[in-house]
């Protein structure tokens, strides 16, 4: 076989059907108490009067406070999930906090969920997935994968995320975009007589993108005391333009890979949950051929707020009726590194 169809093979290879039987039992969410205005934003970076809305699309964000830390918000959001699936916290089997922010570098950020959800001599084992905004999606993936095989029967993910502290003020398009929160969902099987399940998956990462969108403080390289560490270390930072510009043929090759690579098998999806990356990357993806009555959109209300943003989005649609059970439906996003994934569920 020559090296040209080998490596067409690579890029483009046949979609692969899991059909795993897993469903989404109950979602939560929990927002901060503070609600910023994106006139708030404008004051604090110096911006004029309607700036920040007419360029992230973001009206209204939540930025935690002192008290709110991200386990706490986590365990909110937890909890009403747990209610929402008719469970007990100590029933799950399995919690993986799938966060792309920290509340701290060590203990791992899942004992810390475990802990504040009373749970903290239970043994259930408890841990993180990091994959900034795409970490639900894997987190989906992983415990999808061990419920279908019968390894666990009820896994809690929790996406739970402050932004707020490592905002650029000096940067207009990254302290006008991003909010803090946190969204939780419980998986277990699928009762019997159920269409839930997860279809397909697909995951793509190109590495030269890697200083596109970072925060370079905080890890062995720019250590906190380190000696060629600078207060510009520990603030995010992301060349939008870039980013939207190469994402831009990730996520064609991301949906090609589920199926999802003409008109007609698009419009078979139902509802799209897409990470709210920013007004810019909603409307791109809503040119690859999804009209918009099908998009559920959080953007406008609650900012990005990195992992958070696609279960908080699920929550809202399923809270709003624009998700239903047995329908269809696309979670689709991209995240620093540069990833883009697609999952293909129906709900």
């Amino acid at each position: 076989m020559s090296s040209e169809v080998q490596a067409s093979q690579r890029t483009h290879p046949a979609p692969r059907d899991l059909d795993w039987r897993v469903r989404i039992a109950g979602l939560g969410r929990y927002l901060p108490r503070r609600r910023v205005t994106s006139a708030e934003v404008e004051s604090m970076a110096g911006l004029p009067q309607g700036w920040a809305l007419e360029h992230s699309g973001v009206a209204f964000r939540h930025w935690a406070d002192d008290e709110e830390r991200a386990s706490w918000m986590g365990a909110h959001a937890a909890r009403d999930a747990c209610q929402r699936a008719g469970i007990e916290p100590r029933e799950l089997d399995l919690i993986v906090n799938a966060s792309g922010s920290v509340e701290r570098s060590i203990p791992d950020g899942g004992p810390m969920l475990q802990r504040e959800l009373g749970l903290g001599a239970s043994g259930i084992p408890s841990l993180s997935v990091h994959a900034t905004c795409l970490s639900f999606i894997a987190a989906l993936e992983l415990a999808g994968e061990r419920i279908h095989h019968g390894r666990i029967d009820r896994a809690l993910l929790a996406s739970s995320e402050i932004a707020s502290v490592g905002l650029d003020f000096d940067s207009p398009e990254i302290c006008s975009l991003f909010g803090d929160g946190a969204a939780a969902a419980v998986l277990e099987r699928t009762p019997e007589g159920e269409a839930s399940a997860i279809h397909r998956v697909a995951w793509l990462t190109m590495g030269d993108d890697v200083e596109l969108t970072t925060l370079r403080g905080g890890g062995s390289w720019r250590p906190p005391l380190g000696a060629s560490t600078t207060a510009a270390d520990a603030r995010f930072s992301m060349q939008g333009p870039k980013v939207l510009r190469n994402a831009m043929r990730l996520v064609p090759q991301a949906l090609r890979r589920i199926g999802l690579d003409d008109a007609g098998a698009r419009r078979e999806v139902r509802w799209i949950a897409a990470h709210q990356a920013s007004r810019a990357g909603l409307d791109y993806v809503r040119r690859l051929g999804f009209d918009k009555a099908r998009f559920v959109s959080t953007l406008e209300n609650t900012g990005n707020c990195i992992a958070a943003s696609i279960p908080l989005t699920i929550e809202h649609g399923v809270r709003e009726g624009q998700i239903r059970r047995g329908e269809p439906g696309l979670l689709l996003g991209t995240g620093a590194g540069l990833s883009a994934a697609a999952l293909l569920m129906t709900y």
